[in-house]
């Protein structure tokens, strides 16, 4: 693990890395920072969770500029993403404090998530609507119910959420052009909810609750880079080559982490 000055440089430049190859898919890049976070800059649980949200906070406002800027906004699909992620990520916040706050639990946590999701990116096929009136197999009901459960896990595992439904709204036929900024906006409230969440139960709780400030900040920053030129990079990189690398990714380190818990 590193120390001092370093812990903060290389912080903030994975962050830019991650963000740079995930933000054209509607990632923020906290799913991969997390278990960076664990094995290289030595956060401790469950600090690590809010230290990720924090990294949320600073750093999608740099890819939704940019996509802004291109005039992609998510459009109503933004507000139904966040009616079920927002209750949600309060949800699993309260639970990773009060029912996870080891990190040999959490260590299942991650593989759970990652290797599913990672398998997922990397050999699903996208499908995008052919006929702009065409609509997704997935109603808005529906989509809040998957949410709030996306919601629930990001609360746990301190990713916001978008890692989970990117791969989701893009299989249901939504093209990546609205998916993208729709749920990295989603990403980015439910981050703020999440970071209060944890604020208000490090009140009232001993230990390493709150998130850590320093490291948060140096992995924002790098994140608000890496986020901004992600999002204006895609309009050029293949979504196949995008999704795929970053699902292979994922992958690794769900099974790394699997291994780990089974030790």
């Amino acid at each position: 693990m590193l120390t001092g000055a370093w812990v903060y440089v290389v912080a903030l430049l994975a962050s830019y890395a991650i963000a740079t190859i995930a933000s054209p898919a509607g990632v923020s890049g906290a799913v991969l920072l997390l278990p960076f976070q664990i094995s290289v800059l030595g956060t401790p649980s469950p600090s690590v969770t809010p230290t990720n949200l924090l990294f949320n906070v600073i750093a999608t406002p740099g890819a939704l500029y940019r996509y802004w800027r291109q005039h992609q906004t998510g459009g109503r699909l933004t507000g139904v993403l966040v009616a079920g992620t927002l209750p949600g990520v309060i949800v699993g916040s309260i639970i990773r404090v009060e029912l996870l706050p080891g990190a040999r639990g959490f260590d299942v946590v991650i593989a759970a998530v990652l290797a599913p999701l990672g398998a997922w990116l990397a050999v699903s096929r996208r499908t995008t609507r052919s006929n702009s009136n065409q609509k997704s197999h997935l109603s808005g009901s529906l989509l809040v119910v998957i949410a709030a459960i996306v919601g629930c896990v990001g609360g746990i595992y301190g990713i916001g959420g978008g890692s989970v439904l990117a791969p989701i709204l893009i299989a249901s036929g939504r093209p990546s052009s609205e998916v993208a900024p729709a749920t990295l906006s989603s990403t980015f409230v439910t981050s703020v909810a999440g970071v209060i969440t944890f604020l208000i139960l490090s009140a009232h709780h001993h230990g390493s609750i709150a998130p850590d400030w320093g490291v948060g900040l140096a992995l924002g920053i790098g994140g608000l880079l890496g986020g901004y030129t992600g999002a204006r990079l895609q309009p050029r990189l293949p979504d196949v080559l995008i999704r795929r690398t970053l699902g292979v990714l994922v992958l690794a380190i769900g099974i790394r982490y699997a291994w780990i818990a089974a030790a």
